[in-house]
């Protein structure tokens, strides 16, 4: 029976990678928001970044449900950064009877700053594919939304360090 696998994280703890690593082994689709907007939108969203990540989102939670109902696995390389979205989602696909799996990409701080001074310097070369630069005024913003999940909240625990 085909599943879901959500990929959760921090911005730069490895989820991409990670998404492609397992994508073969679990022969699934990956979902990337970050994938789209770039494909789509050249990062260039500004003001409307939030407002369109949502309806993406949505959008892949609909494909996601085709695509297992098809009998493709599917990973969704998001980030899930509150508890709330966490539970949300995992309620909607039990609504759906969809098997939803969590994994969760650990860095270790070392790690994931090696992961963002690498990320930014690849975007100031213009090799940054679907990644944007990440100044301390984004990056504030983004871990005040973070919320480190619990153990039971995930299924596999990956462990990133270099």
């Amino acid at each position: 029976m085909a599943k879901v696998i959500a990929v959760c994280g921090k911005i730069c703890s490895g989820k991409t990678c990670y998404s492609n690593m397992i994508r073969k082994k679990e022969n699934a689709v990956i979902l990337s928001c970050d994938e789209l907007t770039r494909d789509l939108f050249d990062n260039n969203l500004g003001d409307k970044h939030d407002e369109m990540a949502v309806r993406i989102w949505n959008y892949f939670k609909k494909k996601s449900v085709e695509l297992v109902s098809a009998g493709c696995n599917v990973i969704l390389d998001w980030g899930f950064w509150s508890a709330e979205s966490r539970k949300s989602l995992t309620e909607f696909y039990s609504s759906q009877n969809i098997v939803c799996e969590w994994h969760y990409i650990d860095a270790d701080d070392r790690t994931w700053h090696k992961n963002i001074e690498e990320r930014n310097r690849r975007v100031l070369k213009g090799e940054g594919g679907s990644d944007y630069f990440l100044d301390k005024g984004l990056m504030e913003k983004l871990l005040s939304l973070w919320e480190t999940p619990s153990e039971d909240e995930i299924d596999v625990w990956y462990t990133l360090k270099r």
